[in-house]
């Protein structure tokens, strides 16, 4: 008969950012170590709360399958006597296998004969079994960060004060370094009162229901959504939603109560950010708008408890809530006093990287790229002129009060404040758009300036910590170089940018050779941005679920400019499973084979003698102009349909022409045609990389 399995890991309250992960391991973990060890059950779920991690399955067999497997003896004739009798080989076999003698068999490998038997391994009594599997289970949860408390031999995200593992109605007990294993487990902190015996893990969920704990996180989320709607909708509100921060709240709370709070209207003369970002970011409250998206003087925040003394919790978090929202109005009113370009001058006093400089230094090299983009891009005087204010004060909220309190607001406030100063709405929204993306699934900025200067801005850290060699290394990327050449390869492919990225980084990487902080010699740093972007770029368009053969056939023929190489990726896609194109991948893999033993690229038509290379010398004439026309002006599509036109003569080349004969002028001029033919086929990618399913 199956029994249920309740394994509870009771601990001080854990951080909300690790439960998730958490929950995953501890499933897989299980399932793995059960399927390990031949215990079958109907399903397996894990649970949590701040203060504990739970691992349900239910209906677990209680009995491990039994093990039916074959092994191998000694040989035949290492078995027998002359008189066929056993020999000590095979009696210390079936000794150490449990066998007897009339359990083995015969069985040819490699040539020669062997002694085998069955080896039958009958399952033990899954509590038994329990015992030591659910010890290895607690400790092979890791965190991102742990810790070790007393004289405990392994390492938590917390304590660990109490373990209940439960099978059926019997308790698993095992002893992990002192901690209790016990049928009692603790309900809500304070609205439960003593220990809660558990006699059967089926009851496990209801008596804890009682005990005020919701385990199933998913429950939890779904009353913390459905309280939180039905109050905003009472004041004919909605809040404003915002799935981390519910995530959040769904690890901080046992037993969620949603309340209404409220804030003098006063406040709302500040902009939307300044409120939100105290409700969310510090106080974990959800911000309710109206109907038209006007923020409300309402917010909605999530007891851990019930409804007892609602209205004296109501007025503590509305005190709390409105001690921040008058600093806040403070600092707001104080920095409009202080000029933006004043801002500026201050950041000569912030460093930036003790090496690199301060901001006001990394403000001049953003103007400087910014310039450089601009220009290349082809903005008109005007246009750059806007720009270069936009990148000048890019920065220069990073001193305000306001941003020194909530550093969430940068770029925000900037735009805030530039607009109150008389900035064009351009330039203000620019300051704040340069930020984005700020993470993965962010937006992308939507004015062309807001894009340039946050290109500007991150070319410029990517390249000072390439040049003093802080570059990403395996794990640790301090300064995100990684997400920030991510960023820059997604704002290039939403806005469709042109721009050769090898020149960029030779601009960016100016001021640090002129200051002489660079550690290796230009070229080599200029390579290794130039590799770290182009590996960037490959996981970007494997994200976007292009197949890693054209992925690398393109990138192979190198990176100049990335919105081009997206392009190229894109057609080649569409192209790769046609029959006639797979075709001349393959010719073209015939040609770059023998291409690479070119020693020079000068054909002699004179010593072209036989018909097909006569006839693959007139193709490649006929199709250089057409191919290189199309592939000037970015029409891929015919470029390709150019290359095609090839395939006949470079099979018919291949198929009657000796390339390596021992003419050595003809071998060269030959192999000069082919290493001709494969640099034209490489302005586009390396077709000898594309992988053909036969």
């Amino acid at each position: 008969m199956a029994k249920d399995l309740v394994f509870e890991i009771g601990t001080e309250e854990i951080p909300a950012k690790f439960m998730n992960r958490t929950l995953e391991q501890l499933k897989e973990n299980a399932t793995r170590v059960f399927l390990e060890n031949r215990i079958g059950y109907d399903s397996l779920e894990t649970y949590g709360t701040p203060r504990r991690l739970v691992l349900y399955v239910k209906d677990m067999a209680e009995k491990q399958e039994d093990l039916e497997t074959e092994v191998k003896g000694p040989s035949k004739k290492a078995a027998y006597d002359n008189d066929s009798n056993p020999t000590k080989a095979l009696l210390g076999f079936l000794k150490g296998n449990g066998l007897d003698i009339k359990d083995i068999y015969i069985k040819e490998l490699s040539g020669a004969e062997y002694i085998y038997g069955k080896k039958h391994l009958k399952g033990m009594d899954t509590k038994e079994v329990l015992k030591v599997l659910l010890p290895s289970i607690l400790v092979s949860i890791s965190f991102p960060k742990s810790m070790k408390w007393g004289n405990k031999s392994f390492r938590f995200a917390r304590p660990v004060r109490w373990l209940m593992p439960i099978f059926g109605d019997e308790l698993v007990e095992f002893n992990k370094d002192d901690i209790r294993c016990s049928k009692y487990t603790k309900g809500h902190r304070v609205l439960s009162e003593g220990d809660i015996e558990i006699t059967n893990a089926s009851e496990y969920f209801d008596k804890m229901r009682k005990a005020y704990v919701i385990v199933d996180q998913n429950e939890r989320r779904e009353i913390i959504k459905k309280q939180c709607e039905e109050i905003a909708k009472e004041k004919n509100g909605k809040i404003i939603h915002d799935d981390d921060l519910l995530e959040e709240i769904v690890y901080l709370v046992e037993y969620p109560t949603a309340l209404l709070g409220s804030f003098e209207e006063d406040y709302l003369k500040l902009p939307k950010e300044v409120i939100i970002t105290p409700m969310k970011e510090h106080q974990r409250y959800f911000p309710v708008e109206d109907e038209k998206g006007n923020l409300m003087s309402n917010f909605i925040t999530i007891r851990n408890g019930d409804d007892s003394y609602i209205d004296i919790v109501r007025q503590g978090n509305e005190k709390v809530l409105r001690a921040r929202l008058s600093d806040a109005k403070f600092f707001y009113e104080e920095d409009k006093k202080v000029p933006l370009d004043q801002c500026v001058e201050k950041l000569k006093s912030v460093v930036f990287q003790e090496t690199l400089g301060t901001i006001y230094d990394k403000t001049v090299n953003i103007i400087n790229n910014s310039i450089y983009i601009a220009q290349e891009l082809g903005l008109e005087e005007k246009e750059v002129e806007e720009l270069k204010r936009a990148a000048y004060l890019a920065k220069a909220d990073l001193v305000t009060n306001m941003v020194k309190e909530f550093d969430e607001l940068q770029g925000i406030m900037g735009r805030e404040y530039a607009l109150v100063q008389g900035e064009s709405p351009e330039v203000a929204k620019a300051i704040e758009e340069h930020y984005m993306p700020r993470n993965a699934g962010d937006d992308m900025p939507s004015s062309l300036y807001g894009a340039i200067v946050g290109m500007a801005d991150r070319i410029d850290t990517i390249t000072g910590c390439f040049s003093i060699g802080i570059q990403p290394t395996g794990s640790q990327d301090p300064y995100a170089l990684r997400r920030q050449a991510i960023s820059i390869i997604n704002i290039i492919l939403e806005k469709k940018i042109h721009l050769d990225i090898k020149k960029l980084v030779q601009k960016a990487i100016t001021p640090f050779v002129e200051k002489g902080i660079i550690k290796e010699e230009p070229f080599k740093v200029i390579d290794d941005v130039i590799d770290f972007f182009k590996q960037r770029l490959k996981n970007v368009l494997l994200d976007r679920n292009y197949e890693y053969d054209v992925i690398d056939s393109v990138l192979n023929v190198g990176l100049t400019d990335i919105e081009d190489a997206m392009l190229r990726v894109k057609e080649l896609s569409q192209w790769k499973n046609q029959v006639d194109f797979l075709a001349i991948a393959s010719s073209f893999n015939r040609v770059s084979n023998l291409a690479s033993k070119a020693e020079t690229m000068e054909i002699d038509s004179i010593l072209l003698s036989e018909q097909a290379e006569k006839e693959l010398f007139d193709s490649y004439m006929n199709v250089k102009n057409i191919f290189n026309e199309a592939m000037d002006k970015k029409e891929y599509h015919d470029a390709l349909k150019a290359l095609m036109l090839m395939k006949r003569p470079i099979d018919n080349f291949f198929d009657n022409t000796m390339v390596m004969v021992e003419d050595q002028s003809i071998r060269r001029n030959r192999l000069a045609m082919l290493k001709t033919i494969e640099n034209m086929m490489m302005r586009f990618a390396d077709l000898s990389l594309i992988v053909v399913n036969k």
